[in-house]
């Protein structure tokens, strides 16, 4: 047994306990998170703005903290850009992440010496808690790919800046160098394209046995492995058994994923993003992500058709529900207060609390009412798909408003690795099950107000196309799931491999 994976086994075995005993104590542990949080800012900028010194308990921080979103966030990291002292948290960040907005443009999101060890830490314990469970420690001896930004820094406002994978590429332990693929040199390619070519060059030949990225990135490079071996990548790396992904939904993307490899594997889910660190699949027996309740952020939930009210409902962990749509709001010792991250989750058990991540608050479709969001329609999708044998690459939905005769309807564009033998059954199958899905949609369709959905075929590799065409390929950028305006379909049509009148 080689030393890697000999010694992996004792403490994977002690961090795996660990979380564990975590899963009772998790009310308690939030308790203590915002007690701390409230007792360090209370002596920040905008803890002396807000009130911070006359707050003892939840109900008086809701009072006094008010949710925000990124915009209403910006004032205080401009001052911090300027070289401000104990804005957001004591001293300054040792680290900004930056991410692009929908909104916002740029964001810098700041990353402190406090909340550093959370995106470290808990990536590792995924891997931890995996080795404990199922005793798969050989891949520690193997190659490890980690699909990420470039580690190339800037400065800004004298504090370090890049995108978080490049940032988190730091702090790779030193244990585990002589592992990492690719070598940092192509990591800080900044052509996608380039890059991925690189990648191929230096793996091909290796003996890779963990591969870690978001979906969408790891299937381009695993059709550029099998373009080039003519290989299926599990044969290209015999000894590949785990992978490991986050940034979107995972389901709608493994059918094809597998495809690719040619054989069963064991993979490992996350929820990470440049504000925190916030689930990570412990279990392959259990269904959902592990919610990191002891890593130095306070989680707040608001059922999510309430986002976007002035005074919207605010629960803590102790009083959400399985099966409700939650919106995410965040208070961490990075400095975020009250901040809505932007994601929607859902319960899917609260002993423990395990979850899934449904959506986002900004991508949904209520055109005419409906209010269709992301888990809906990756649901029936998925469903449709393997209904009818069929590997779907990516789509995207818009609503088309027809301002001419007829009647209105959800467009979408799609992808298909194999197209279905009977693209009309195919979207018969799909409406049937959205309406299933969404009773407001099943209404508006049943109510002859909107005609059933169309698709329009998008040609190989048309969406990558897209993306590079707004100068988005690669990085830790994805194609929204939905859309409630045109603007992403309206260019999607330049791709389209012909329209579909369904």
């Amino acid at each position: 047994m080689k030393i890697k994976s000999f010694l992996a086994k004792p403490f994977a075995s002690y961090i795996y306990k660990g979380i564990r005993k975590g899963m009772d104590t998790a009310i308690t542990d939030q308790e203590n998170i915002l007690r701390n949080l409230i007792k360090t800012g209370r002596n920040t900028e905008f803890g002396k703005e807000t009130g911070l010194d006359k707050v003892n308990s939840y109900e008086e921080y809701r009072e006094a903290v008010k949710i925000r979103d990124y915009e209403q966030l910006k004032p205080w990291i401009e001052k911090i850009k300027d070289g401000k002292h104990n804005v957001l948290w004591k001293g300054k960040p040792i680290y900004f992440a930056k991410t692009s907005g929908t909104t916002s443009g740029t964001k810098y999101i700041p990353i402190t010496k406090d909340s550093i060890p959370n995106h470290i830490n808990t990536a590792r314990n995924a891997l931890l808690c995996y080795m404990a469970e199922t005793g798969n420690t050989k891949f520690a001896n193997g190659k490890m790919i980690f699909l990420s930004g470039s580690p190339v820094l800037e400065r800004i406002g004298g504090i370090p800046t890049g995108r978080l994978s490049g940032i988190v590429n730091h702090h790779v332990p030193k244990y585990l160098r002589t592992n990492q693929l690719p070598t940092y040199e192509t990591n800080c390619i900044e052509d996608w394209e380039t890059k991925l070519g690189k990648i191929v060059d230096e793996t091909m030949e290796q003996n890779m046995s963990l591969i870690s990225g978001i979906p969408p990135w790891m299937q381009m490079y695993f059709d550029e492995l099998i373009k080039r071996s003519g290989k299926k990548v599990g044969e290209l790396f015999p000894n590949f058994s785990v992978m490991v992904q986050g940034g979107v939904n995972f389901e709608p993307y493994r059918a094809k994923l597998m495809e690719s490899i040619g054989r069963k594997i064991d993979t490992i889910e996350l929820f990470p993003a440049s504000e925190g660190f916030f689930a990570f699949q412990d279990s392959q027996e259990a269904e959902g992500l592990l919610l990191n309740t002891n890593s130095g952020i306070f989680y707040e939930f608001v059922p999510a058709g309430e986002i976007f009210n002035e005074n919207p409902t605010r629960l803590s962990l102790k009083d959400v529900k399985a099966g409700e749509n939650y919106a995410l709001i965040i208070n961490s010792n990075a400095g975020l207060w009250a901040y809505n991250l932007g994601d929607t989750v859902k319960f899917l058990s609260v002993d423990p609390y395990r979850l899934i991540v449904t959506g986002r608050t900004k991508h949904f479709i209520s055109a005419f009412g409906e209010h269709v969001i992301g888990e809906e329609v990756e649901a029936c999708m998925l469903k449709t798909a393997n209904e009818e044998n069929v590997y779907v690459t990516e789509f995207t939905v818009a609503p088309f408003v027809n301002k001419d005769k007829g009647k209105s309807y959800h467009e979408w564009f799609v992808e298909f690795e194999n197209k279905p033998k009977d693209l009309q059954a195919f979207s018969r199958k799909l409406d049937h099950s959205l309406r299933n899905k969404n009773s407001y949609y099943d209404d508006l369709v049943g109510g002859n107000i909107l005609s059933p959905l169309k698709i329009n075929i998008i040609r190989k590799n048309g969406f990558i196309d897209y993306m590079r065409s707004i100068g988005k390929l690669g990085g830790q950028n994805k194609v929204p799931r939905l859309s409630n305006d045109r603007k992403i379909a309206d260019q999607l049509n330049n791709w389209t491999e012909n329209l579909q009148e369904v």
